[in-house]
């Protein structure tokens, strides 16, 4: 394996670029629209590419399911395979783009990707971006991605950006001017610790600062993150660009400056090297005004041109730049993407129905808005597949004439009346109580899209911005799922969404067989779940995120204290409908012979049943002695192994130090403790986890010499 060039050796080449340069060309190069500077013969370049599950917005690519998705397969080999796709793709695009002379945005080899904040609380529209609420597993996920489109050879094969840095998850309605005040301990407990993982295992190249305050100071002129903890604690090499148009909010939103000239002075000098935005030309003022330096301009472009060196944008020996266009969208890639799919399903309900048997079925009723939706596979920020399997798709092409399919739409997937051309509410809703009439089986596709949940500016959701109020289902989705129970046939929901969904109590109606999360699962979804539902694949996914009854009980959206939040730190188990970490199979297993040695780690699983299946064994830390510890037990190791029928596999884990690790009120980590307590299952050590698998996890009480 060739050894990656350093970015020292990167910074070397690229100061002396940048000594060639004017201060005009210098400042102009601040922009993430980086102009040419033809008398050098740097060509332009755009910085703004993205890659959230999958090469997105630049046309054809393989679209994988959506990142919480790829969440729940609790498989980071997978991700960093995914990523390994996603970067082979980006620079099979990029290679044409430049034959063709197109640098224009989301042509790049920057890619403002992967998203590591926190999903702390599931009314947050662009959660489905991350990998959930727990800072363990997104940091795993975090450095699998990164590593995964970076690679491993001489030259960076793409460029990875961390955002959004920092303390970011919600509301979107508010978050060009809101300030997350937080604690040191929350902060360096569960916001900070992907991001500094991220930096220290995978060498992250990006960093993209947040719309938001912390603590008063905006993130794109926050020199206690961009250079205390970035630069100096963490020892972060790479470049910082702001988030779209974040610097003009310092000023126009957060009034922190009076303006651009300002906020660009303030900003450059705290760390940011790279403006998306438009003000990046305020620096001549602020030069003049002795805001900043040319010497700080200086190190900003060098920070920039680092990062090209190390593309490999002024080489000529970057075998990255062989990879041919037909590696784009390849069938290879588009299988792995049905792979994640199939992993990435959860199984939160069995009455036994599933796995359905074709023999024993004459026909199946097909219903509801995200049945029929190409949208509810692509999530937000998503390539554009060539082809695709929607839900009712995928189970057509699987079942062909076996069995009669009846569809129909049911309801409209939000607002009532928005396609009232297409047909009356008690219409659609007659044609899918006839449809579930006249069929063995219903399978109903109900939940979200981008649409409802996203971002700002991108989700249709005006009233709540891409963020939504509660966790019920929109419209009139709940009063047809009630109606199609009522017919008495057994009913399969299907939930698609980005986040945590209730049906508001109808999970427990006898005639609610199986319920299925499917997140937005990507170009091959549709297959993915017919193959699911029908037993070719045993579901295998865990749930990223805890799912609450409602949000009665939650704190307010804009409370950012930790308390009351996620698995970690919840009150009240009876709260939770189904908790972090649980997914069913199709089969049941047994853990044995549990044996923990220092932060060794064993136990055996065997599957009882008759079904193949992969499971995700977890193991869960306590501290019980720390008055800093966190209350609940904490993921601290996973493993998806694969189980024969009745075939018994060992497990071993080596635990890390930080497993054993507080955070106290000064942010400060260290061992404060002798005693823990290990738990291992294949779901969280909470009540509810244990009612619903009817098992107890293993556990065992450790201690340290003091």
């Amino acid at each position: 394996m060739t050894e990656q060039m350093t970015h020292s050796e990167a910074r070397q080449q690229a100061a002396e670029i940048v000594s060639k340069m004017t201060l005009n060309e210098k400042i102009s190069q601040i922009s993430y629209q980086a102009p040419a500077i033809e008398r050098l013969q740097i060509p332009e370049y755009n910085y703004w590419n993205e890659a959230l599950h999958g090469v997105a917005r630049a046309g054809v690519a393989t679209v994988f399911p959506q990142t919480i998705g790829l969440a729940a397969t609790f498989d980071d080999h997978l991700i960093n395979d995914i990523a390994q796709v996603i970067a082979t793709e980006g620079r099979a695009k990029y290679n044409e783009f430049v034959k063709h002379d197109d640098r224009d945005i989301y042509k790049g080899l920057t890619f403002w990707s992967p998203n590591v904040n926190i999903f702390r609380d599931p009314r947050w529209g662009r959660g489905q971006e991350t990998y959930g609420e727990d800072p363990f597993l997104t940091s795993r996920f975090g450095v699998a991605f990164v590593k995964g489109l970076q690679g491993q050879s001489k030259y960076l094969k793409l460029a990875a950006t961390v955002k959004h840095f920092a303390v970011h998850s919600g509301p979107e309605a508010s978050r060009h001017e809101f300030n997350a005040e937080v604690t040191e301990k929350d902060l360096f407990e569960t916001y900070l610790p992907a991001f500094e993982a991220t930096i220290k295992d995978a060498d992250v190249e990006g960093i993209m600062t947040a719309y938001n305050a912390v603590n008063g100071i905006p993130m794109s002129v926050n020199e206690r993150f961009l250079k205390d903890i970035l630069r100096h604690q963490w020892q972060f090499e790479g470049h910082v660009v702001s988030d779209y148009a974040a610097p003009e909010d310092v000023h126009d939103n957060h009034h922190f400056t009076q303006n651009a000239v300002e906020t660009m002075g303030l900003a450059i000098h705290a760390g940011l090297d790279l403006v998306a935005g438009h003000i990046e030309q305020s620096l001549h003022g602020a030069l003049t005004q002795n805001l900043i330096t040319e010497d700080e301009i200086t190190q900003a472009v060098i920070d920039l041109y680092a990062t090209r060196v190390r593309l490999g944008m002024f080489a000529k020996d970057v075998d990255f730049d062989k990879i041919p266009f037909d590696e784009n969208d390849s069938p290879e890639h588009n299988h792995l993407s049905y792979e994640a799919a199939t992993k990435s399903l959860v199984l939160l309900k069995n009455n036994g129905l599933l796995p359905l048997n074709k023999d024993k079925l004459n026909s199946l009723a097909v219903l509801g808005p995200n049945a029929d939706s190409l949208r509810v596979l692509l999530g937000n920020y998503f390539g554009t597949p060539s082809k695709h399997y929607t839900i009712l798709g995928g189970l057509q092409e699987r079942v062909g004439d076996d069995l009669r399919i009846y569809y129909g739409i049911g309801s409209g997937l939000f607002q009532p009346h928005a396609e009232s051309w297409l047909a009356k509410e008690d219409e659609r809703e007659s044609e899918a109580i006839i449809a579930t009439e006249h069929a063995d089986v219903t399978i109903i596709v109900l939940g979200l899209d981008s649409t409802i949940e996203g971002e700002q500016g991108d989700a249709g959701n005006s009233q709540g911005a891409g963020d939504k109020e509660n966790l019920s289902l929109p419209g009139r989705q709940r009063q047809l799922l009630e109606k199609v129970l009522a017919v008495g046939k057994p009913v399969i929901v299907l939930l698609a969404s980005g986040s945590a969904l209730s049906l508001d109590g109808l999970e427990d109606h006898p005639n609610l067989a199986a319920i299925l999360q499917i997140w937005y699962p990507g170009s091959r979804g549709g297959l993915a779940v017919a193959d699911v539902l029908f037993g070719q694949v045993s579901p295998s996914g865990k749930l990223p995120v805890t799912f609450y009854r409602n949000v009665d009980n939650l704190p307010p959206f804009e409370d950012y204290s930790m308390k009351n939040r996620t698995y970690r730190f919840n009150e009240n188990n009876a709260d939770v409908l189904y908790p972090f970490g649980f997914g069913l199979t199709y089969s049941e297993v047994r853990l044995d012979n549990l044996i923990v040695e220092k932060r060794k780690v064993s136990v055996d699983i065997t599957n009882i049943g008759d079904f193949d299946i992969d499971e995700v064994v977890q193991v869960y830390v306590k501290d019980e002695q720390s008055k800093y510890a966190v209350p609940n037990p904490q993921l601290k190791a996973f493993r998806r192994i694969s189980l024969k029928s009745n075939s018994k596999q060992s497990v071993s884990f080596e635990l890390e130090d930080d497993a054993f690790k507080i955070v106290d009120n000064d942010g400060k980590r260290y061992r404060d403790s002798s005693e823990f307590t290990i738990f291992v299952g294949v779901s969280q050590p909470d009540d509810r986890s244990m009612t619903l698998l009817n098992q107890k996890p293993l556990s065992t009480t450790m201690t340290f010499e003091v």
